[in-house]
């Protein structure tokens, strides 16, 4: 007797992906504290900010089911990590954020980092790196954010000035403006198309 085998999912990071990495945000009440939310804490030092976003694909539209994750320094530079020195009580400088089922937005606060140490003494300018996985990407994308209000740090930035042609490297670059009181950092992510964002290879 021959037994059929059932379909499998495929293999990407979809559709499961909000279920299994944020599932307070699909709707499943399964932790006290979800993972993830609280990137700088109530005592990090800095400006706060927001940022918000969407992704698209190809055509413009958005991209209603993708999780992105967030790593920053804190506004000394300085990384949650036993090698990078201290950061206060409470800086995690790590997030998870999912897009709006309905609309593809996303959004978190946090603080603005500091300028980081990079190798061979270089200084690179404030980011924010950022993962992003969704159905039908089979491995995740890597990229960074930087701030349209740090020309002059962004112009010395020995990562971004790996992206050979001006244009491509805004891409890379979050529009600063304030609404209600609040600094809110624009950056949306296109997965594709003339201007598709700079994703990295690492």
């Amino acid at each position: 007797m021959t037994r059929k085998l059932r379909e499998t999912p495929s293999q990407t990071a979809g559709p499961y992906v909000h279920i299994g990495l944020a599932p307070g945000a699909a709707g499943f009440d399964i932790y006290d504290q979800e993972l993830g939310w609280d990137i700088a804490g109530a005592n990090a030092k800095g400006e706060r900010i927001r940022v918000e976003g969407r992704v698209m694909d190809g055509t413009g539209n958005p991209v209603k089911d993708v999780l992105l994750e967030v790593w920053q320094a804190n506004a000394d530079g300085q990384y949650a990590h036993p090698e990078s020195g201290a950061v206060e009580d409470g800086f995690r400088g790590w997030g998870r954020v999912i897009t709006d089922f309905e609309t593809g937005a996303w959004g978190f606060d946090t603080i603005k980092p500091g300028p980081v140490a990079g190798r061979n003494g270089a200084v690179q300018a404030p980011h924010l790196n950022l993962w992003i996985v969704a159905r039908g990407i089979n491995l995740g994308l890597h990229t960074r954010m930087y701030f349209s209000d740090e020309v002059a740090a962004n112009a010395a930035d020995p990562v971004i000035n790996l992206v050979e042609w001006e244009s491509r490297r805004q891409t890379l670059i979050a529009k600063r403006a304030e609404e209600d009181g609040q600094v809110v950092y624009r950056f949306d992510i296109r997965l594709q198309g003339s201007d598709e964002t700079i994703f990295f290879d690492i």
